[in-house]
């Protein structure tokens, strides 16, 4: 069940961040003075090869696959997460799975990323 991680670091003169977490999937939302959104992030697959959807009302949709700076560096410290191209993407799988797990949240949010992930382009 995605619950809200209270308290995150807010940065001057940007949009207000929250964070909804779960083990499968974590979700950033940025709104604006009023509390309507203005974009969302939606990082899933977390534990096998995570991607993340990006929305926002001013750049539409973008679908990455997360490289997780991880990658056979032994002895070496793992870089910082970065988001790599990746067309692949099956919205109404990753739709039904936030929605399996999103009833913690207020509706206002969990219905907004749903209908967005089900608004996804397919082409």
């Amino acid at each position: 069940m995605l619950y809200e991680i209270k308290n995150i670091r807010q940065y001057p003169n940007e949009p207000k961040r929250r964070w909804f977490f779960d083990h499968s999937l974590d979700l950033t939302v940025w709104l604006d003075g009023h509390g309507d959104i203005l974009g969302f992030q939606l990082c899933y697959n977390k534990t096998q090869a995570p991607y993340a959807l990006t929305w926002s009302r001013s750049g539409g949709y973008r679908h990455n696959r997360v490289d997780d700076g991880g990658e056979n560096r032994a002895g070496k410290m793992k870089r910082i997460p970065i988001l790599l191209k990746n067309g692949v993407f099956s919205p109404l799988e990753v739709a039904e799975a936030f929605k399996s797990i999103s009833g913690g949240i207020e509706p206002s949010i969990s219905d907004f990323v749903y209908r967005k992930l089900i608004g996804y382009p397919w082409t």
